[in-house]
């Protein structure tokens, strides 16, 4: 798959950040830019709970996808 594709929805083709980190297929600028995408996307949800939307578990999935930048030596929203 395309990296322009997996940006559009990185959890839609990875269950988890951590597949992202395992995905030997990228490299670690592209595992950081779909893991910044996956952050931001689930800010949004976040976010979104303020307008009465439900967050599911998007506080969870933020803190894996934090880890997983962590992991890889970068902070949340540093490119």
């Amino acid at each position: 798959m395309k990296l322009e594709q997996i940006l559009l929805d990185p959890s839609a083709v990875y269950e988890t950040p951590q597949r992202v980190l395992d995905d030997a297929s990228l490299e670690k600028a592209d595992k950081i830019r779909v893991l910044h995408h996956w952050e931001y996307d689930a800010r949004r949800v976040l976010d979104s709970e303020g307008e009465g939307m439900d967050n599911g578990d998007a506080s969870t999935v933020l803190q894996s996808v934090l880890e997983a930048l962590e992991s890889l030596g970068s902070g949340p929203g540093e490119e």
